[in-house]
This record gives C-alpha cells, sequence and structure tokens, in this order.
C-alpha cells in the first residue's frame, strides 16, 4: 500500500529533514507541501538539495488542503499546531513535530508556553522506557507499544528527547536520583528554525558559544521531567543549560546524576545495556568511549558513552544525535512507521556522513 502525504512547514529545517527522509521511503507518496510566506513558490528554491522533489509547489496551509491525504506532518512552531489538528480529525494519521500535543500537564503548558492546552498524543520517542516502578527495569514497556497503530503522534523536542534517553534506563533501574540531574547540551542552531534572527547569524555564531534559556527557563525541562516520571522517577528536578555552538547540526548532551545508594558498577552498566542493547537507533557505545556529534550526521541514531565517577559519586552520560534526524524527523518517520505497522526502521539508517 501507498499512503499520501501532506507536510506542512515544509520551506522550514524540520519540513525539509521529514521530506528529505520520506523521499527515499518504498511506502509513501509525498504528494503535497505547504507553507506560509512562500506560499506559491516551488520548494526547490527553499530546499534545493532536494533534487528529486523539484516538482512540488508549496501551498497555502490551510485545513483544506492538508485534508484528504492519509498522512499529514505538521512541521510549524509552537502554538501553530493546535488550530490545524482540531480540524484535521478525518486525516487517519497525523504527527505534530512542533509543542503543542507533547505535555500532559496543563500547568507545565502555562508555565513554559501558556495559549490554548491541546491534548497529549502519543510521544514519538520509541525506546523510551515507560510503566516502570523505579528499580523495576525489566519487563517495563517501550514507547512504541504506545505507537502502534497510533493515530496522532508528537514529535519530540530535540534537546528533550536527547536528555530523556540518556536518563530513563538509570531511573528504571534505580541506580540513579533523579533528584539531583544537571544536563549541559552543546546545540546547533538548526534547532531554532530558518525564520531570520540576528543571534543566529554566522557572524554572530562563528568561533563562539552562546548560552541561552539559563536557569530553568528552557521549555524542554518539562518534557524531559514528563519522560523520567514515566520511566519511575519521583518529582525529578533537572538542571538544564544550552549552549548554542558554531555547527549547523547536532547535539552533545552532557548529563550527570548521583548514583542511588548500594548500586555497583556492574548494575549501573548494565541498565543502559539492557535498555538498549537490543536497539537499533539507540546504541550504548564500549566502555571508555564517548560520542561525537560528527559520528550521527545525517543518521537517525543517538550514541551514548556511559562514564561511573565514584568520586564524585555521579553517573556521566554523554549522548549526541542529529537534532534534525533523531531529535525531530528521524524520530516522526520512526513512529509512523510503527503506527502503520511497516517495519520501524523504514527510510532511516544509522549510518552517517564523514567528513
Amino acid at each position: 500500500m501507498t499512503y499520501t502525504v501532506a507536510i506542512s512547514g515544509a520551506s522550514g529545517y524540520a519540513g525539509g529533514e521529514i521530506l528529505r527522509l520520506l523521499a527515499g521511503h518504498p511506502d509513501i507518496e509525498i504528494r503535497t507541501v505547504t507553507a506560509h510566506s512562500n506560499a506559491g513558490q516551488p520548494l526547490i528554491e527553499h530546499q534545493p538539495h532536494l533534487r528529486s522533489l523539484a516538482h512540488l509547489t508549496l501551498q497555502e496551509t490551510t485545513p483544506e488542503i492538508l485534508a484528504g491525504h492519509d498522512i499529514v506532518f505538521l512541521a510549524l512552531p509552537h502554538g501553530q499546531s493546535g488550530p490545524y489538528t482540531d480540524a484535521l480529525g478525518a486525516v487517519p494519521l497525523v504527527i505534530d513535530a512542533g509543542a503543542d500535543h507533547r505535555l500532559t500537564s496543563q500547568d507545565s503548558w502555562d508555565a513554559f508556553y501558556g495559549g490554548h492546552f491541546h491534548e497529549p498524543w502519543a510521544y514519538g520517542v520509541p525506546e523510551l522506557i515507560i510503566g516502570s516502578q523505579s528499580g523495576q527495569q525489566d519487563g517495563a514497556l517501550k514507547q512504541r507499544e504506545v505507537l502502534r497503530d497510533a493515530k496522532r503522534i508528537a514529535a519530540p523536542g530535540c534537546n528533550a528527547s536527547t536528555v530523556s534517553l540518556s536518563l530513563v534506563p538509570g531511573v528504571a533501574a534505580g541506580v540513579i536520583d533523579p533528584s539531583d540531574i544537571v544536563s549541559v547540551l552543546a546545540v546547533g542552531p538548526s534547532g531554532a528554525g530558518k525564520t531570520l534572527k540576528p543571534h543566529l547569524l554566522g557572524s554572530e555564531l562563528l568561533g563562539t558559544a552562546n548560552p541561552y534559556a539559563v536557569g530553568g527557563t528552557h521549555r524542554h525541562i518539562p518534557e524531559i521531567q514528563q519522560a523520567l516520571t514515566a520511566a519511575g522517577a519521583k518529582a525529578p528536578r533537572v538542571s538544564f543549560t544550552p549552549v548554542l555552538v558554531p555547527m549547523a547540526r547536532g547535539i552533545l548532551a552532557t548529563s550527570s546524576a548521583p548514583i542511588a545508594a548500594g548500586a555497583t558498577d556492574e548494575q549501573i552498566r548494565a541498565a543502559w545495556q539492557g535498555a538498549y542493547g537490543d536497539e537499533t537507533f539507540v546504541q550504548l557505545l564500549p566502555e571508555g568511549h564517548f560520542p561525537r556529534t560528527a559520528d550521527v550526521l545525517g543518521a537517525n541514531t543517538a550514541l551514548i558513552g556511559l562514564a561511573i565517577d565514584r568520586a564524585a559519586n555521579r553517573v556521566t552520560v554523554v549522548t549526541a544525535v542529529d537534532n534534525l534526524v533523531k531529535g525531530t524527523a528521524g524520530a516522526a518517520i520512526q513512529s509512523m512507521n510503527l503506527a502503520l505497522g511497516l517495519e520501524e526502521g523504514t527510510a532511516l539508517t544509522t549510518n552517517g556522513v564523514a567528513p
């Protein structure tokens, strides 16, 4: 069966990455692409790397144009997806790459986003452990079981899913204390979107590193806490500091948490190995090895390095992802495959691009 697809926000970074991956999907027909200010222009003017899609023209983003497809991807700024999703009830599968349907708590939405709160959808990170009680990782479900046959999917925030994948195994196995988590991320500016912003100009970014949303203000914090809670954490506390660095793509997240009382080194490493040992797209590196963002460029892969710091009594986890692939578009398509009953890795790769 071939599924027809419409992609909104197709002139942006997230929309462009969804298109790049879907262009190689054997079960997908990209029928419609839409934009706002760029409507009426050839897609190729805004995504010149997508040569196989040069025949497409950007249309207006309206519910009427998006309707009538088997699948709709919404790659719109936060707060703008909800009005469209409300009007797309007849579409069999809708996947939102924005934040509008990620959070289960209205209080968290009000505190970090504001505006109208929309119902939470199935969260698009298949490898996350859910339904665990701390210390009971064995037999815990993963989010992919929720995504199978889902009709509405919320693709993750790139920073949030990176930190969550980093720490959830330790929470589920009860080997770390989630009340004192510290995460510092080096982040490429493509995660901020394609809209012209002076602080994201090359002349402002090159040769410098710029922290932002410091002191508990970043919107991905409640999303991380939500994932940790689903894995069994009680009232997780997260100190989260992202830093813009001069690389177009990528996230390198360094996260640490105290070692739980009595946890041995063997139990700690076994928690991450048990969680990801059979996964294709989340991989634990051998002891003493740590990832680079260059290793995941263009791939739907999260690479994880784990260190046990007994002097500080903390576990440190270093995770690298491509924010536009595993952090956004790749996660969305991986989740789409599950919802459609297709092979989970269709159109996705673990191989990056080098140099």
